[in-house]
């Protein structure tokens, strides 16, 4: 499958657990050189031993996204490695609070947009140079469907995705004309560790689950399609656009 992502050079942040993991996976199966991210060398060493065991070249590289000394550590690593990447997958996000906007801790504030918004443009920003002069690019940043319809109880997140959301947008009308496409995936309730609040907290899962016509939430695995699809030449006239991958919820 995607036979054209053969060699391709890609990161995916955020890829020692849950979607980014299984995201590397994905590209890993379809012959990609695969760099990740993760807070926690712990955490990154068995998942890209797996992405060897694969066949894939594989970096695991230590970044928490939200900080600006790791993000520059990352591009030199893997420029100093590979050259350049020819696909960037934005998947590392944060939600360290589930209260009321209006009530929420400017710190936390902080915190959310530092890593689910400003560090992705930082790698978009540090990565394009190298995109334009081989004419070529995939950025798929990861959203969620909290971008598109308001998340009562996850403001900070819902805002952050929202604005993630219209940068892809912005971005495809930018770089568009090098030859450097930008699409974004907008998961709904998927079973990671990430999610294990809104799984822990019976009213908040039975509001998303009411509004989905499949009745289930989604697995990690189910998201990988839609990230291969937009990184490869399958897509390769489409930008600027957002993939929904939620079970029908917004229907």
């Amino acid at each position: 499958m995607m036979g054209d992502l053969e060699g391709k050079r890609v990161l995916v942040t955020g890829g020692s657990r849950g979607i980014g993991e299984a995201i590397a996976k994905g590209f890993a199966r379809s012959g990609a050189k695969v760099a990740i991210t993760g807070r926690s060398e712990e955490t990154l060493k068995p998942v890209a031993d797996s992405l060897g065991e694969m066949g894939a070249e594989a970096l695991a590289i230590r970044c928490h996204s939200g900080k600006a000394e790791d993000r520059k550590s990352l591009f030199d690593r893997i420029e100093g490695e590979w050259g350049g990447l020819d696909v960037l997958v934005n998947n590392a996000a944060t939600n360290p609070v589930m209260t009321p906007l209006a009530e929420t801790d400017l710190g936390a504030w902080d915190k959310i947009l530092s890593t689910n918004l400003t560090g992705p443009l930082d790698l978009i920003q540090k990565f394009v140079p190298g995109m334009k002069k081989q004419k070529s690019g995939s950025i798929v940043n990861v959203a969620s469907v909290a971008g598109l319809e308001p998340a009562p109880g996850l403001g900070a997140y819902s805002v952050g995705k929202a604005a993630l959301i219209m940068m892809t947008k912005v971005l495809a009308k930018e770089l568009g004309a090098f030859g450097i496409r930008c699409n974004a995936l907008a998961p709904g309730l998927i079973e990671t560790k990430f999610s294990q609040a809104l799984f822990d907290s019976k009213p908040h899962y039975d509001r998303f689950i009411r509004n989905v016509p499949m009745g289930r939430h989604g697995l990690p695995e189910e998201i990988v399609g839609g990230a291969l699809f937009l990184a490869g030449a399958d897509s390769s006239y489409m930008t600027g656009q957002v993939l929904v991958i939620d079970g029908g919820s917004r229907v």
